[in-house]
């Protein structure tokens, strides 16, 4: 009888340890935050720091690991290929707007649980301080009336930056065939030949032109944002200088895959909004010229469906949408 009654609490105490391992609070072991691009970029640092930050506030080690490749395909397709447990994440980035248009995947903004925006980067328009053109003004009377004659650069063809200023031109009622596209490899090497000369025009993110910029050799016009840029405040928006409401850039957001879990959301939401108004986070991002922004799940969803769009239409009129 007493055999009985034993062997039945322990089976009742392993139904209850059963039950409360399966509803245990998330996160319960290290979790893996995926990188879609290389290590030593912007979106690797902006993930490191979210990284650090998400580890003190869950209490459990978070693994950045770098998934570059395919132009961003890899990491976008193994964040939202992964289990919908919570313990695989992902920095997704602007370019899960671009891919299925151009035909390089079939991943869109809707494979994904949208959990925060981080860091909006507006493209900007730089010339360099050789350059006749003193403002927008300037640039844009010099290429309506020599449509062709300024070369432009910042991005391979099809880029976030080309989009940028085809975005801009389609905007101000111009061809993009009326400032022809230089591909390069980056911003980087963009900005070294804007300073040598072998282009007129480089559409990229005031970080990536920052080194030319205070260096004197190089002039930001216009910053294509709603408001402008706290590293060059004084630099004017596109709107302002030219009335074209065109805004673009590179962003940054945290997802997970489609089908999260509704209190894996919740938590998730709120440590990254605390991460994102936090001190560390913005002098982070501050020192290295990023922008920061903020939208919860939803929000963000909206975002990445606006930019899904306008993606989509700047890409056809280029003639690279499949």
């Amino acid at each position: 009888m007493k055999l009985t009654a034993l062997l039945k609490s322990i089976a009742a105490l392993a139904v209850a340890c059963s039950f409360s391992a399966a509803h245990a609070a998330w996160p319960e072991r290290p979790i893996t935050l995926i990188v879609p691009w290389a290590a030593g970029g912007g979106t690797d640092a902006t993930a490191r720091i979210v990284g650090a930050l998400l580890e003190k506030e869950l209490g459990q080690p978070v693994n950045v690991v770098n998934r570059a490749g395919g132009n961003g395909v890899v990491g976008h397709q193994a964040i939202a290929g992964a289990q919908a447990d919570g313990y695989t994440l992902g920095m997704i980035t602007v370019e899960i707007s671009m891919m299925h248009h151009q035909g390089l995947t079939q991943l869109t903004p809707k494979n994904y649980t949208p959990l925060a925006l981080m860091n909006v980067d507006p493209a900007a328009v730089t010339v360099s301080v050789a350059s006749p053109y003193k403002n927008m003004d300037d640039l844009m009377k010099a290429i309506r009336a020599n449509p062709g004659k300024l070369k432009a650069s910042g991005t391979g063809q099809g880029g976030i930056w080309h989009l940028a200023l085809a975005g801009m031109l389609k905007d101000l009622k111009l061809e993009a065939s009326a400032v022809p596209w230089v591909p390069s490899n980056g911003a980087a090497p963009a900005m070294l030949e804007l300073a040598a000369g072998g282009v007129d025009i480089v559409t990229a993110a005031l970080p990536e032109a920052r080194s030319l910029i205070d260096a004197g050799k190089a002039r930001p016009l216009a910053v294509m944002a709603d408001a402008p840029a706290a590293l060059y405040p004084n630099v004017p928006t596109l709107k302002s200088a030219t009335g074209s409401g065109w805004t673009i850039g590179v962003w940054r957001g945290i997802a997970g895959p489609k089908g999260l879990p509704a209190d894996v959301q919740a938590k998730m939401e709120t440590v990254l909004k605390k991460i994102n108004g936090s001190k560390e986070y913005q002098d982070f991002m501050a020192g290295r010229g990023f922008g920061v922004a903020y939208a919860d799940g939803a929000g963000f969803g909206k975002f990445m469906e606006k930019g899904d769009a306008d993606m989509g239409q700047i890409l056809g009129a280029l003639g690279m949408a499949r």
